[in-house]
């Protein structure tokens, strides 16, 4: 893990859920579609991915959502995910 986190850039308005898979594979060194079993745990076990889209998706008048962080472990990581969509892996 590298020291002091790394990040990824959500600006585009990727679904979370993906972002977080994306920055996990990244940190990895493997493409998105390989972090499955039995070698990567499934998002699915350890957080609603759903859940997360909908938590930081803009609101439905489009503006965005109120500060606030989700922070979960997935893969060894601990992920932190901030209300702009930023992804750090710790």
């Amino acid at each position: 893990m590298a020291n002091g986190g790394d990040t990824a850039d959500t600006s585009i308005r990727t679904a979370t859920s993906q972002a977080v898979v994306e920055a996990v594979a990244t940190a990895e060194g493997v493409p998105p579609a390989e972090l499955c079993p039995p070698e990567y745990e499934p998002l699915h076990d350890v957080i609603d991915p759903e859940a997360l889209d909908a938590l930081f998706a803009p609101r439905s008048h489009g503006g965005p959502r109120p500060g606030g962080t989700v922070t979960f472990t997935y893969c060894g990581y601990d992920v932190t995910v901030e209300t702009d969509g930023t992804v750090r892996l710790d």
